[in-house]
């Protein structure tokens, strides 16, 4: 508080943490307004420093990302060696297979993480906005610009940008975009001003961005820029052994939300879950549980509380192997699927086709009776489930 104001003692007292600068004679309403704000941005900033802490122990326990799957283990593992850099990291995968937990993980375990972690949507903004969106605009740029807005690049600076569905930016964006990348400087909508920008950019797409690149619609220059290094996740279907422990951290997590307590699964629910398709991946995995957990009024989650997904149509792309030699090569060529997976169909379909007859299926499949069983226990697939009458309720269903 000064009666002899100037800008230069002003700055000096910001600059050595004054949170404003008061000249007298002052108005006491607003003395007290300044303190009132004051009070409230130190209590916001300990609720934000309390939230960043909390974000980054989330991400350093890699909670909610589950890898019982070989392949998912090898992306953490990568993670963890990427994420102290700096480079830019491009994460492809189908929706909802968790490319955004990812993301933030690569953050959480950088030397930026006590820095933004800023996340765009590329995919739910019109082209003209979302650049407004990246690089922000003046007052009085276009229509409807009634205040200065700051961009996420701006908002990012020191931090981490998080640019997700990439492959919907339109070519002048992506032009823009590039130049960013390319030079560390950018010019707001409707600014003269070239402002410089310190960010590490994680991009995220379910596209195929070398397929957008041979129509036109990706630049190639752009796509060389963010490619540095890539992580590929796979779709739930193909890390089948992650379903179970995915299932119960949303029980865990869905549970504590609505205020209900439950023991697991029922091994009726948990089959269902396995054999799912999961078109929609981990969200619909986490959609599923949560109405399940909505549904459910006793302790266990059974196959009645699993809305939605029923056995039928759950793998109708799959080419079932009908015999051990056809097991076999189907299990030197599986990509997409796990040789779990393709085991547990090929006993499945082989019991159903001799209604349920252990010693059938195992002679129509050409293996002996004691292989047949051995697969049944390997997956917990029991002859008496399929004996009960129709129509009749299933007690561990």
């Amino acid at each position: 508080m000064t009666a002899y104001a100037t800008l230069d003692s002003a700055l000096q007292a910001l600059r050595l943490g004054a949170f404003d600068y008061i000249q007298k004679p002052f108005d006491l309403e607003d003395l007290k307004h300044r303190v009132d704000t004051a009070a409230r941005m130190r209590k916001m900033s300990g609720e934000l420093e309390f939230f960043k802490k909390a974000q980054y122990r989330v991400a350093m326990d890699d909670v909610g990302i589950v890898a019982e799957n070989p392949a998912m283990k090898e992306i953490l593992a990568t993670v963890r060696k990427v994420a102290p850099t700096s480079a830019t990291v491009l994460i492809t995968g189908e929706t909802g297979t968790g490319k955004e937990v990812l993301a933030s993980l690569v953050h959480f375990q950088s030397p930026r993480r006590e820095q933004p972690l800023v996340k765009v949507n590329c995919a739910a903004l019109h082209e003209n906005l979302l650049e407004s969106e990246l690089f922000g605009h003046v007052k009085g740029s276009f229509t409807g610009a009634v205040a200065s807005k700051r961009g996420m690049f701006e908002v990012a600076h020191g931090g981490t940008l998080f640019l997700d569905e990439i492959g919907n930016l339109s070519l002048s964006t992506q032009a823009k975009l590039l130049r960013v990348i390319q030079e560390r400087e950018f010019r707001a909508v409707g600014d003269t001003r070239t402002q410089t920008t310190d960010v590490r950019l994680i991009a995220a797409t379910n596209k195929d961005l070398k397929a957008m690149v041979a129509e036109g619609t990706f630049r190639e220059d752009l796509y060389y820029r963010i490619n540095i290094f890539p992580i590929q996740v796979p779709p739930l279907r193909a890390r089948r052994e992650d379903i179970p422990a995915l299932a119960h951290h949303f029980l865990n997590v869905l549970s504590k939300e609505v205020g209900k307590k439950f023991t697991g699964f029922s091994e009726g629910a948990m089959s269902l879950l396995m054999q799912h398709d999961w078109r929609g991946n981990v969200r619909e995995l986490e959609n599923a549980v949560h109405r399940a957990v909505i549904l459910a009024t006793g302790d266990l989650i059974r196959k009645a509380h699993l809305a939605g997904i029923s056995d039928a149509g759950a793998r109708m792309d799959l080419d079932i192997p009908k015999t051990s030699d056809e097991l076999k090569r189907l299990k030197k060529a599986a990509r997409e699927r796990s040789v779990e997976e393709i085991e547990k169909l090929f006993v499945l379909e082989a019991l159903k086709r001799n209604a349920w007859n252990v010693t059938r299926s195992a002679e129509e499949t050409g293996m002996q009776r004691a292989n047949f069983q051995a697969l049944m226990k390997k997956y917990r697939i029991r002859v008496r489930d399929a004996e009960k009458p129709a129509g009749e309720a299933d007690p561990g269903g």
